[in-house]
């Protein structure tokens, strides 16, 4: 006999058998044993959650012959048929694939004939939400008032794509998603009835990773058996199957990037990379371990709320002490951003990397949050004692300090016209209309005779575009006077490169710079 699979092996055939769901059983049950039953149900609720499984059993309870406390007995041979789904009492129909106005028409056609054998005739509908709006219309009126022998059961993932007068005529009931504490206990009396050895904590892992889906978790649990078939299913075995990381990894990470230790972040990515790990369940996980961090950071009791072990909780204690809460916000805000692009990405690897410098280094953005992240790092620094200064410009090889050439003069006094500009640089080069934005984006700012600016841009367009057209120099001088509120003139000097500009030329913006942070 061909296998199968163990969410279709472990179908629930009795409503006691339903798991998480004991608020839509018990309704269903008391409706049936009160002979209160509804003509139209709509069942919503994510994938996994027991729409259609409830549905079969309710189709089974509403025709068997010795029904038990609203429940359906499953020997009578109209539960043995319904079961084996060869009654001509219940039609199952995909909305996927049947969702024509034609369609509708044949079930309204065939509503007429009452059942042969047996009380009702139960029509579910999966997937109803993907029948076209002239379906739904076809659909109105027998829905509203069907014959005493037809129950429609309509069930969906998407309940706000139905409409209105569909949703108005139907008893609606919303799956919740299952607990992970449910998933684990089924699974668990699964695996003992299935003489599987698994642990404890590879159970709960699965149970977690299945997203409050029974169906997804016994999915996830089949593949795992499958791979390791014949042995004892551990942790580092479904996480090995599942690609998924540990989660002293994720620790590990986190302190990385608190020590702002790029090197450090980008080995361990390549270790997660190089053990065949998916990158987007990596980036997932991390998010969550982050949510963790941020509930231990905001709560004294959370035991109950964040699924880890003893020891893993004491580690994220002790690290929620060395963050501030902003800042694992602006963690969690950059990896779920990066988690929405990775869907659509062909360099995972690269996206995941960007987003850790940016975790490393907050001066890479201007958002609040990344401002806190640097005023930490910085008082960080000067609690240990540590000098917050400019580091030494290194050769190619990045070993040793270049010897730097004798530079040029420092101006003993920068005129205060000059100074604004150089602070106001920026919000000038934001005002210019393009290409003059573009042209003088890379320019250089110096000192030149009688102390008048000097614009210092490498030889090429940028140069020509205003040397050699005398009205975008002006355009240039009347936006900065606006700007400063005084008359300015601009001197022009170009230079073959960098290297030249530094050598014969003084950076204002690097002056300037300086005298403010020595200022605060």
């Amino acid at each position: 006999m061909s296998y199968t699979a163990l969410y279709r092996k472990f179908r629930p055939d009795h409503f006691e058998d339903v798991k998480g769901q004991e608020h839509i059983v018990t309704t269903l049950k008391n409706q049936i044993k009160a002979d209160r039953i509804g003509h139209a149900y709509l069942f919503c609720g994510t994938r996994g959650t027991g729409k259609t499984t409830i549905a079969k059993i309710f189709a089974k309870a509403v025709n068997c012959e010795n029904p038990s406390e609203g429940s359906p007995c499953g020997e009578c041979p109209t539960c043995r048929a319904i079961a084996a789904g060869a009654s001509m009492n219940v039609i199952e129909i995909d909305a996927a694939s049947n969702n024509s106005v034609d369609n509708i028409r044949e079930i309204v056609d065939e509503v007429s004939y009452s059942p042969a054998e047996g009380k009702f005739k139960v029509y579910i509908i999966d997937e109803v939400h993907m029948l076209s709006i002239g379906a739904f219309n076809a659909l109105l009126k027998t829905l509203e008032e069907p014959p005493s022998y037809v129950i429609f059961i309509l069930a969906t993932t998407e309940t706000h794509k139905i409409p209105i007068t569909i949703l108005s005529r139907c008893q609606r009931y919303d799956f919740k998603r299952i607990t992970v504490d449910t998933i684990a206990d089924r699974l668990k009396e699964l695996m003992e009835s299935e003489q599987v050895s698994v642990e404890e904590k590879a159970i709960r892992y699965v149970a977690k990773a299945a997203d409050g889906s029974l169906r997804d978790a016994l999915s996830l649990l089949d593949q795992c058996i499958a791979f390791h078939f014949g042995q004892q299913l551990t942790y580092d075995k479904v996480l090995e199957v599942l690609g998924a990381v540990d989660v002293g990894v994720f620790s590990r990470l986190l302190r990385n990037v608190l020590d702002r230790d790029v090197k450090g972040c980008i080995e361990l990515l390549e270790e997660v990379i190089i053990q065949g790990r998916e990158l987007t369940q990596f980036v997932t996980d991390f998010t969550w371990y982050l949510r963790n961090l941020l509930l231990t950071k905001t709560s004294d009791h959370i035991e109950d709320v964040v699924d880890m072990s003893s020891e893993n909780l004491e580690r994220i204690k002790e690290e929620a002490e060395m963050t501030e809460m902003e800042i694992i916000m602006r963690y969690i805000r950059i990896f779920s951003e990066l988690s929405g692009q990775l869907k659509y990405s062909a360099n995972k690897r690269i996206l995941t990397e960007i987003a850790l410098i940016k975790l490393c280094k907050p001066e890479m953005e201007t958002t609040k949050d990344s401002l806190l992240d640097r005023i930490c790092g910085i008082e960080e620094k000067l609690e240990r004692g540590i000098a917050v200064a400019v580091p030494a410009p290194r050769d190619a090889v990045g070993q040793e300090p270049v010897l730097q050439k004798e530079r040029p003069s420092l101006p003993k006094a920068v005129p205060e016209e000059v100074q604004q500009i150089v602070n106001r640089w920026g919000g000038i080069i934001a005002a210019c209309p393009q290409p003059l934005k573009t042209y003088i984006k890379g320019a250089r700012l110096s000192l030149g005779g009688d102390n008048k600016l000097m614009l210092v841009l490498e030889d090429g367009i940028a140069m020509d575009y205003l040397s050699k057209q005398p009205e975008n120099k002006q355009l240039l001088e009347q936006i900065i006077s606006q700007s400063i509120e005084k008359e300015v003139e601009v001197t022009l000097q170009s230079v073959g490169g960098t290297k030249e500009f530094e050598e014969n030329y003084v950076d204002l913006s690097q002056i300037i710079h300086m005298e403010i942070e020595e200022e605060e």
